[in-house]
Formats: C-alpha cells, sequence, structure tokens
C-alpha cells in the first residue's frame, strides 16, 4: 500500500512542496494496481481531485472513490445519493468507480474498504473469452444496429481481449472510421452489463482488416 502525501490548494500550501506532492502522487499512480481517490466530505471534489483521478484513469488504474469525514456531515434523506451524484457530475468519466462513504477518525466501513479493493482488482485484471465476448457483440448488434454514414454502414466482424489492466478488446471492423464514439460507449455499455466491469476503465481498439491498430 502506498499513501501519497495530502494535495492540497496552492493558496495553502507552498507551490515548490505542491508540486513535488503531485509527482509523488503520479509515481504511485505507475506502481499501484488500485487507486483510492480520497476526497474530503467537507470540501468535496476538488480540482486537483479532477487532476490526480483524471490521471489514474489514463493509466488504466482500478479506481475507488472515496469519501472521507462523512461522520462530519449532516445527513438527512437522500443526502448520500444526492453527494455521490454530485460526484459522479464532476468525475463525469468515473461513473464506473464504486464510491464508499467512511471515516478514518470513528472507522465506519473502512473495514468493507479491503473487499472493494479486492473486488476492483479482479475486474481490472478480467480476462474474457473470445467466444462469449463475441455472443455479448452480436446480441448487442441486434439490439442497436451498427451506424451509418453516406450509405455506408459499419460492419463488425468480431472481437478479441487483447490485455488486462485494464480489460482491452480489439474490434475487427469494416471501416474504422464509422466507429463513431458513441457506439464505442455503447459497446462498453453493454460489456460492463455483462460482465460487471465495476472499477476498471474499459478500452476498446479498432482495427480493419489488414490495417495497423488504431486507438480509439
Amino acid at each position: 500500500m502506498i499513501d501519497t502525501a495530502g494535495i492540497r490548494r496552492k493558496s495553502k500550501v507552498n507551490e515548490n512542496i505542491e508540486k513535488y506532492s503531485v509527482i509523488r502522487s503520479l509515481l504511485a499512480i505507475e506502481r499501484a494496481n488500485v487507486c483510492l481517490v480520497m476526497i474530503d466530505a467537507n470540501e468535496g471534489v476538488t480540482e486537483q481531485d479532477t487532476k490526480i483521478a483524471g490521471e489514474a484513469h489514463e493509466a488504466g488504474k482500478g479506481i475507488i472513490i472515496v469519501v472521507n469525514k462523512w461522520d462530519e456531515i449532516d445527513k438527512e434523506t437522500g443526502t448520500l445519493e444526492k453527494y455521490k451524484k454530485e460526484i459522479y457530475a464532476k468525475l463525469s468519466y468515473l461513473t464506473y468507480a464504486p464510491i464508499i462513504f467512511i471515516s478514518a477518525k470513528t472507522g465506519q466501513r473502512v473495514d468493507k474498504l479491503f473487499d472493494m479493493i479486492n473486488n476492483v482488482a479482479k475486474q481490472n485484471s478480467m480476462r474474457v473469452s473470445t467466444s462469449v465476448l463475441n455472443e455479448v457483440i452480436n446480441e448487442a448488434i441486434a439490439i442497436v444496429q451498427p451506424p451509418t454514414d453516406k450509405g455506408k454502414r459499419l460492419k463488425i466482424f468480431y472481437g478479441t481481449q487483447a490485455s488486462t489492466k485494464p480489460p482491452t478488446f480489439v474490434i475487427f471492423v469494416n471501416n474504422k472510421e464509422l466507429f463513431h464514439f458513441s457506439y464505442e460507449r455503447y459497446l462498453i455499455n453493454q460489456f460492463r452489463k455483462e460482465f460487471g466491469m465495476q472499477g476498471t476503465p474499459v478500452r476498446i481498439i479498432v482495427r480493419e482488416k489488414n490495417e495497423k491498430e488504431e486507438k480509439i
């Protein structure tokens, strides 16, 4: 386990120390399998939280959003769900990451964190057989037809998993220009629906037959 220095707003700390803290966090992300993005419940998602969370996402790490100091928040019916929506609104690229509300001071829910870490690590390392993957792809195509452009329709031949950490899939198509971002997002959502993949980014590489692969 790697505990990074707290990253604060520049108005609160010397800029050189702040840069060093950020560098240490980036190095920790490289070494980690699962990253816990720690949010102060009193402050909410800060600009620095967004930057560091984005780095973990781009690095393909398993991610859990941990809201600490939850014991200090005045609560009423719906407070927790409202807080979750606010977090996902600010970290819209991390809607796959589970959120847990804890108190390091009282120990509230801290024991549940370790099972969550193990589960996210497994999801990040998940491998799907080619046959099962293509069953899901074919079902997805049957539900929502691939897009067309100027009379040409995207045709998906088949897919296969290229790697893990994060799960990365190669999709073979007739024309990668027709593989729009919206359809990529739809396929990823279908993969999550079938396989879980909670807490991990999912990547798709589109390849035309006999062409070099190109990441979307």
